[in-house]
């Protein structure tokens, strides 16, 4: 059959939330004519609050249903297919069939437009009637389906689905599926202050006798020792709570060591409490656990800052330097922060724009006796400059010590996987690199991170962000990083100089971002490997999944799974002739070699 396109889809007369749903499907490179091939996963908890909410109506739904051509399905926050129930035996084997089984996965980029991805999609009901199926292989079936909305975080809990043949087809299905979706809502409520009771007994439980460094976290509830009150602020809650969410195994206990805000270091014991979407975290000073704790995020944080204590002795050595990193990731500062005491002859390759090639190679070869020669952007250097700049990085014939003649040379740039091929190997000369992560690399060091940058703006501010404010913070990807974050805390602090900074207090773009899942290391290094792909094809979808061996779909699914932008690279230089980057090479750490 012919591959459908936007004319194809205007002939078809669709309603327009179908037609929409459709134009997704398209430009994610799925086909109407492909056949679901979904892997059901068996990750989810069968003893979660959504399930344990859901069961009784379910049940009820499927009383009522008996004996008829319905079933109902109930789906999670992930649009995962976590119940069935049907009123024939012969819907149960149709759906068997067509692969809509528990842990089956249901977004519009695999399977079209449907009951459950478009659902998921626009957060609100949706009738899909038969042929207004995107896949040919559902366009059998009619399906209703609607979200379930926690009503006390507003945060899609999941998606309520009743589907029938599509002769069976009926309108007063969608009142009946609203009636039964907010008897689920109105459950998950009760469960949710259930929850909560459990929490805290959880909690009593473990600070009995008040000498234990105790905290108990959920959603919307924290409670602590008294130690732990005074160890740890509002910004050291929302970390306590990334880190939860990203532990290996959520249903098991798990140990961390972490810094707070405050600077001082702590190991971390975190234990779920079942049931309840919570956790008891319990703090101990770190020497009684030192050989036990794996190194996590603000573990390598650590590491990095002591490579750059290690400044002095690249200093000594007088070896050529590379202070790699995105736009506004620190690369000036830490140039200025590397040389400070040293007479520095600073050449920017963006003045180019403005003086020309011929006036920038004159004050190249003539740095006036100043003992650092600091190149910024050297990505931008016409392929002349480069030889010229390659011409400062030689050492003396027979010598492999220290570089002592002539001026120290540092230089700044792109992350080094993203240059072209002769700046990259102008950057290979430099064995001793400072590679400077993005700050959406970093967003654990957000609340350690805003007091600085705050100080250095406005000494005499005395805010405090809580914790949905750093949460609403993480969530942004920031494409700016640095400089985008100092723009924020302007526009901040040009509204109030002290008290409790919330969500409303944010530029408006970060005020309503979603909420994000927070990306384990392995995901972190897919995340910038896609990125890179994406940067070096132009945004080209097509290229950029032939280059990482992945299909358009599973592009597009990864895409979304990790949070990127379709459009985040827009506007970036195309580059076809480097190779692509590794994701151990997107890790981004501080490392002399």
């Amino acid at each position: 059959m012919r591959v459908p396109d936007d004319s194809f889809i205007t002939e078809s007369r669709l309603r327009p939330e179908i037609s929409q749903s459709w134009r997704r499907s398209l430009l994610s490179g799925l086909r109407p004519d492909a056949s679901l091939d979904l892997t059901p996963r068996d990750d989810f908890d069968r003893r979660g609050r959504l399930l344990i909410a859901a069961a009784p109506v379910l049940d009820q739904v499927a009383q009522e249903l008996d004996g008829t051509g319905f079933g109902v399905l109930l789906a999670d926050c992930r649009a995962r297919i976590v119940a069935r129930r049907f009123g024939e035996t012969f819907l149960e084997s149709a759906f068997d069939r067509a692969g809509v089984v528990v842990g089956s996965q249901f977004l519009e980029e695999t399977t079209g437009t449907n009951s459950i991805s478009t659902v998921f999609e626009l957060r609100r009901g949706v009738t899909v009637l038969g042929e207004e199926h995107y896949i040919e292989s559902l366009k059998t079936f009619s399906c209703y389906g609607h979200p379930l909305i926690s009503r006390m975080t507003g945060r899609l809990e999941g998606v309520l689905d009743i589907s029938c043949p599509a002769e069976l087809s009926n309108p007063l299905l969608a009142p009946f599926l609203t009636r039964a979706a907010r008897e689920i809502e109105q459950r998950l409520l009760h469960g949710a202050r259930e929850a909560e009771q459990r929490l805290l007994s959880a909690y009593q439980n473990a600070s009995i006798g008040g000498r234990r460094t105790v905290a108990a976290l959920n959603e919307g509830v924290v409670m602590a020792s008294t130690s732990a009150m005074e160890l740890l602020s509002p910004s050291d809650h929302a970390v306590l709570r990334g880190i939860a969410g990203e532990l290996p195994s959520r249903g098991r206990p798990a140990r961390r060591e972490l810094e707070l805000s405050s600077g001082r270091t702590v190991v971390a014991d975190f234990r779920p409490v079942p049931g309840t979407g919570g956790v008891l975290v319990e703090i101990h000073d770190p020497a009684e656990h030192r050989t036990a704790v794996p190194r996590g995020r603000n573990g390598r944080a650590a590491a990095a800052a002591g490579e750059a204590r290690n400044f002095e002795r690249y200093r000594a050595a007088r070896r050529p330097v590379l202070i790699s990193g995105e736009p506004g990731s620190g690369r000036t500062s830490t140039a200025a922060a590397l040389t400070e005491g040293h007479v520095v002859r600073r050449l920017d390759a963006v003045e180019l724009i403005r003086t020309g090639t011929p006036d920038l190679a004159v004050r190249l070869a003539d740095y006036d006796g100043a003992d650092v020669v600091l190149i910024e952007d050297v990505q931008l250097l016409p392929p002349e400059l480069v030889t010229q700049a390659a011409r400062l990085l030689q050492r003396p014939a027979g010598g492999d010590g220290p570089v002592h003649e002539g001026p120290w040379t540092v230089l700044t740039s792109a992350p080094v996987p993203r240059l072209p091929s002769e700046h990259a190997a102008l950057a290979a000369r430099c064995l001793t690199r400072i590679e400077l992560p993005p700050l959406r690399a970093r967003r654990d060091e957000l609340p350690s991170l805003i007091p600085e940058l705050v100080g250095q703006l406005r000494p005499d501010a005395r805010l405090r962000f809580t914790p949905g404010a750093l949460e609403a913070l993480a969530a942004h990807p920031w494409p700016g990083n640095l400089h985008e974050l100092r723009e924020v805390l302007l526009h901040v602090l040009d509204h109030r100089s002290a008290g409790d900074i919330t969500p409303r207090d944010l530029p408006p773009a970060l005020r309503a971002a979603p909420r994000v899942r927070r990306l384990s290391m392995l995901e972190r290094a897919e995340y910038e490997t896609i990125v890179a792909a994406l940067r070096d094809c132009a945004d080209n979808k097509v290229h950029t999944a032939r280059r990482l061996g992945m299909s358009r779909a599973t592009l597009y699914r990864r895409m979304r799974a990790l949070g990127i932008d379709g459009n985040a690279t827009a506007g970036a230089p195309a580059r076809t002739q480097a190779p692509a980057p590794t994701a151990v090479s997107q890790i981004a750490t501080v490392t002399s070699r």
